[in-house]
């Protein structure tokens, strides 16, 4: 490649007072250790470094793609849009009710920390989401949960810059239309064709700072099998926040890779929901499906079960594998001299959603942003 800059050197240029930096790396960036490179990336570190980004004719025109911690993207090539890496900092109380907390964190901000920040403080409520990589900005794009807790149930505001006009404007719970592991900034804004698709922020706006409500009147979430067992081994009738905190990360450490050990990008794939009857044929088939009942009515499969069942567990296509203790988990098995590739991640993701669509006739739907 003409003119490129050896791996650690970034050439770059100043402006508006602000480093845009060529050829960067990106493999340090994405916790699957894919090794790409940026071919142009600027730092966001409040919402004035967007701004005046957008206050550039050429940076303006060009695509942005926002990274933040790189836990739920699979980069299969150089990356040619501007790369906003958001590194916007803070913790802190932003409003105090009769009722609750509300604590705002800065969107470059470690999800994991900022809940151990919360905890710190004395605000309980987001334990049973402890060890979630990735940073706080990407937690609402993704409506993040685990353990019978979503982020829209911690929810309060947000706040974004529109990256047409570069005006920061806040966003409740309801305009974020949260669903699982979705919002609205997975969505492309509706054609213009005369018909009402719903309101897609996707590529329109960047998020710089999250609010999340934590209530005063605080009851341990117990819900999961995981945590329960916890409970009863503990004889421990109301744990703190803090020991289920704890818990959590125990749980999460002996179920999942490290990913500074083992690339991955956690979950790969969604949970599939279906319809009861549906659930009924595949359990007279497959009586050991895991299975949840939901509010709804519908039925929450596990991912990771049918995978299993298909016999991927520890199985690889290239330097692309399955982990060996959980099978809703794919990683990288190559070094960071010799890394897997994008190509290959996908690769073997299709594998397993054509295995599981021709034993149980369902289509798993990958959570990661594929680039």
């Amino acid at each position: 490649m003409g003119g490129a800059q050896p791996a650690g050197k970034r050439a770059g240029a100043t402006i508006q007072g602000m480093l845009v930096e060529n050829n960067v790396s990106l493999q340090g960036c994405n916790t699957f250790g894919i090794a790409a490179r940026a071919h142009e990336l600027v730092r966001v570190r409040s919402v004035r470094d967007v701004q005046d980004v957008l206050a550039d004719p050429r940076l303006a025109r060009m695509p942005k793609f926002v990274l933040g911690g790189g836990s739920n993207v699979v980069l299969t090539g150089d990356v040619h849009a501007l790369v906003l890496k958001m590194e916007v900092p803070g913790l802190r109380l932003w409003q105090e009710t009769e009722r609750a907390w509300i604590v705002e964190a800065g969107a470059g901000e470690s999800w994991h920390g900022a809940v151990a920040w919360t905890l710190a403080q004395g605000y309980p409520g987001l334990e049973n989401l402890a060890l979630i990589p990735g940073t706080v900005g990407a937690a609402p794009v993704q409506n993040i949960g685990a353990y019978g807790v979503e982020l829209q149930d911690r929810f309060h505001s947000l706040v974004a810059v529109d990256l047409e006009t570069g005006e920061p404007f806040e966003l409740d719970a309801a305009q974020c239309a949260f669903g699982y592991r979705d919002s609205v900034f997975k969505h492309r804004a509706p054609a213009h064709d005369g018909e009402t698709r719903g309101f897609g922020l996707a590529g329109r706006a960047v998020i710089t700072h999250v609010r999340l409500l934590l209530r005063k009147d605080w009851k341990p979430e117990l819900g999961y099998l995981d945590l329960e067992r916890k409970r009863q081994e503990s004889g421990l009738l109301q744990p703190s926040a803090q020991q289920i905190f704890d818990w959590v990360c125990e749980v999460r450490r002996a179920k999942l890779p490290d990913p500074a050990v083992v690339g991955n990008a956690g979950s790969f794939f969604k949970n599939p929901t279906v319809s009861p009857e549906q659930c009924q044929d595949i359990i007279a088939r497959e009586p050991k499906v895991v299975h949840y009942p939901l509010p709804d009515g519908r039925v929450k499969l596990a991912a990771g079960w049918l995978i299993d069942a298909c016999g991927w567990k520890g199985k690889r296509v290239g330097k692309a594998g399955v982990y060996d203790r959980q099978a809703l988990v794919l990683v990288n098995r190559g070094t960071p001299e010799d890394s897997v590739t994008g190509g290959e991640v996908m690769t073997l993701a299709r594998a397993i959603q054509t295995s599981v669509y021709e034993r149980f006739g369902i289509r798993l739907e990958p959570e990661p942003v594929v680039v």
